[in-house]
């Protein structure tokens, strides 16, 4: 992988709801990331509520050292399984809009420290490119090993 990174930085939002364990979710988000970045990362915390009155917590959270976003490329990589990179590389210009690659993560696989794309109450990391046409960051993606 090319030490340059063509990223300025990665936002993970996640969101806990009522009848989850906060410190469960954020551990599920720790467990992606890697171990330098997991140890420094700062998540600001917002109370929501849902469509029911349900109290849902936002964390948010910001990755700009460009150390740690390779460290966090090569971790993700290395961790979806070729089933999750064809399935990103078929559909990514669904995944980019604006200069920015969206991925999600299953929450749950994550807490097991498994890496698995999902839609339904993910982990989102949303990828800010230095470049914003789709062919650059496919180009990107791939070189950075997260679609074939």
């Amino acid at each position: 992988m090319s030490s340059k990174i063509p990223v300025t930085h990665i936002d993970v939002r996640v969101f806990a709801h009522a009848t989850e364990d906060e410190e469960k979710v954020l551990s599920a988000v720790r467990n992606i990331m890697p171990a330098k970045v997991s140890e420094t990362v700062v998540f600001q915390k917002s109370n929501l509520t849902g469509h029911h009155g349900n109290p849902i917590i936002l964390f948010e959270a910001k990755i700009k050292d460009k150390e740690c976003i390779k460290e966090f490329f090569e971790k993700l990589a290395s961790n979806l399984s070729s089933l999750d990179k064809e399935i990103l590389g078929s559909e990514i210009e669904q995944h980019i809009e604006k200069g920015c690659f969206y991925i999600r993560l299953d929450k749950q696989s994550a807490y097991l420290n498994k890496f698995r794309l999902c839609t339904a109450d993910p982990i989102h990391l949303r990828v800010h490119f230095k470049k914003s046409k789709p062919e650059e960051i496919r180009e990107a993606c791939r070189n950075l090993g997260i679609i074939p």
